[in-house]
């Protein structure tokens, strides 16, 4: 009995604390002032098409923002930056799936099922579905920035150098399943992305590692590997078809099909939600990013999905479970920014950077010292993945049709822009030098059967794994050992489960099920052939 007035007193504080964050509707008029308008409108459709030039990724998009912002007020220049955040990270699914040039890496995943669509001539449905989801995922992911950032906060200090290497470790995982017909290739793309991601100087001990030329010194700047990994083999093939390949028709997109893409995203919701799911809590943790947050629901989506063998192939599920990710991390990626000044993503670094210009600074009284400021930056998010959705919606039609130019004049435009995204990354030729390198590497590799997403996925997650095993083997050394460091604590213990669950389930899914499916149908062929004899 005595733990009924704690528990009512419990839930009377929870119920005054999201109410209390209803506070947000107060300021939403600001939003709707002329000029804050005009930013969030300029910044959404100017992020879209940032979004889709490959190698302009939502930290460059921020970055090149933030002198503007300069003689506007606080307000509105963090409108006009959070608007470009929330529409280019859904602006790169435009190339990923009309060209297989991911425009930024949170939409390597979109690729891998939206391009298979595009060739199909089901480029402006991809597009569709892509920013529907990306708008489900985006909105949800502010709602969560609105009602649980203090509860959030306090789970985000929870979060060591142990953890976050488990969690790299859980997303290598996914390596071999991912966007390839043989298990043992995947791993063995994702080993090269391991690999790869160990050239350059160590940034702890300050060794260099395989560094065959000078060009490598700084390592290998992922943008760079992405636009050369996905553009120049297309571009190979392309010049390899020449005018002799059929040009692919992209479908008209009627008024009706609007309707049409909002009841097919609404009858695959296990997609949806798992995408949005796991975008949420991935955006949370700091240093992740949406580039995980997209291959780890692409996944998940294909391991629980009863069509997991049309995966791949341009399967719709595939685009919904990775736009609503990598758009659901947006609004989490910013509850440590937001409460503790701890980026929760690289673009979401850059928009500290923003906040320090004005004289905002982050920390707990930030929604009360600077209420105004943040409550409507907060709601043009909001209003923005609306307007980000539906921009992009009404405009598939139209960027479909980029599928009716002939290959010679599409494949010199996607290399000009391969030339450009990877030298404006840091205005470096050797960075031109590696994208093609790699490029061409990865168009031998093809030919053999390899794919590109699981060496991107090595790439990307290289980095966090060696990083904070190193930090947290030299913190374990001076405690009580790594043993006790990386191996003890609930949090290690869950992520370690996770771990050897997902090895476990990949190589059932991808070795033992197949396996098993061969002995079946050669046992039904014998029996047939045992009847037919009769």
């Amino acid at each position: 009995m005595a733990l009924r007035p704690r528990l009512r007193g419990g839930l009377n504080a929870v119920f005054w604390e999201l109410w209390s964050r209803m506070e947000f509707l107060t300021y939403m008029g600001a939003v709707f002032e002329p000029l804050s308008l005009a930013l969030l409108v300029g910044g959404t459709i100017g992020g879209l098409i940032l979004g889709a030039t490959p190698g302009l990724s939502p930290t460059m998009a921020v970055a090149l923002l933030i002198p503007f912002t300069f003689h506007l007020q606080p307000a509105q220049g963090l409108i006009l930056l959070g608007a470009a955040y929330t529409s280019t990270v859904a602006g790169g699914a435009v190339s990923a799936i009309l060209l297989k040039i991911p425009g930024a890496p949170a939409n390597i995943a979109t690729a891998i099922d939206g391009n298979a669509m595009a060739r199909k001539g089901e480029g402006a449905r991809a597009l569709q579905l892509s920013f529907l989801a990306s708008g489900v995922g985006g909105v949800f992911g502010v709602f969560v920035l609105i009602f649980l950032t203090p509860v959030l906060a306090k789970w985000v200090l929870a979060f060591s150098f142990p953890h976050l290497f488990w969690l790299a470790i859980l997303g290598v995982t996914i390596i071999g399943s991912l966007d390839t017909k043989s298990f043992v290739k995947g791993l063995l793309s994702g080993c090269i992305g391991l690999w790869l991601s160990t050239i350059g100087t160590d940034d702890i001990y300050g060794v260099p590692r395989f560094v065959f030329h000078d060009s490598l010194t700084g390592g290998i700047n992922i943008i760079a590997a992405l636009i050369g990994l996905f553009a120049i083999p297309q571009v190979l093939d392309m010049m390899a078809k020449g005018r002799s390949s059929a040009v692919i028709e992209a479908l008209e997109v009627p008024r009706h099909a609007i309707l049409s893409a909002v009841r097919e995203l609404i009858s695959r919701a296990r997609a949806l939600i798992l995408g949005t799911g796991i975008g949420t809590i991935i955006g949370i943790i700091p240093g992740v990013g949406g580039q995980v947050a997209g291959l780890v629901a692409y996944d998940q989506a294909q391991k629980f999905s009863p069509e997991r063998d049309k995966f791949g192939s341009g399967h719709p599920e595939g685009i919904i479970a990775a736009e609503s990710a990598n758009n659901a991390m947006v609004g989490p990626s910013l509850v440590p920014l937001l409460t503790l000044g701890i980026p929760g993503s690289p673009t979401a670094a850059v928009l500290l950077g923003g906040l320090l210009i004005h004289g905002i600074f982050p920390g707990p009284d930030l929604f009360t010292t600077h209420a105004a400021v943040t409550w409507t930056f907060i709601d043009s998010m909001l209003i923005g993945q609306i307007l980000m959705a539906t921009f992009g919606i009404l405009t598939a039609g139209i960027a479909a049709k980029i599928s009716r130019v002939p290959m010679p004049i599409m494949a010199a435009a996607v290399l000009i822009l391969a030339l450009f995204g990877s030298y404006s990354v840091q205005q470096s030729m050797g960075d031109v030098y590696v994208m093609l390198g790699l490029g061409l590497g990865m168009y031998g590799l093809q030919k053999f059967g390899f794919s590109a997403a699981p060496l991107v996925l090595g790439l990307i997650l290289g980095p966090i794994a060696a990083d904070n095993f190193q930090t947290g083997s030299m913190i374990a050394a001076a405690q009580n050992g790594p043993w006790v460091y990386f191996f003890t604590g609930w949090l290690n213990i869950l992520l370690i489960a996770m771990v050897l669950g997902s090895i476990a389930y990949s190589f059932w899914i991808n070795m033992i099920v197949p396996r098993r499916k061969a002995q079946a149908q050669k046992a039904q062929a014998q029996k047939a052939g045992g009847q037919g004899h009769d």
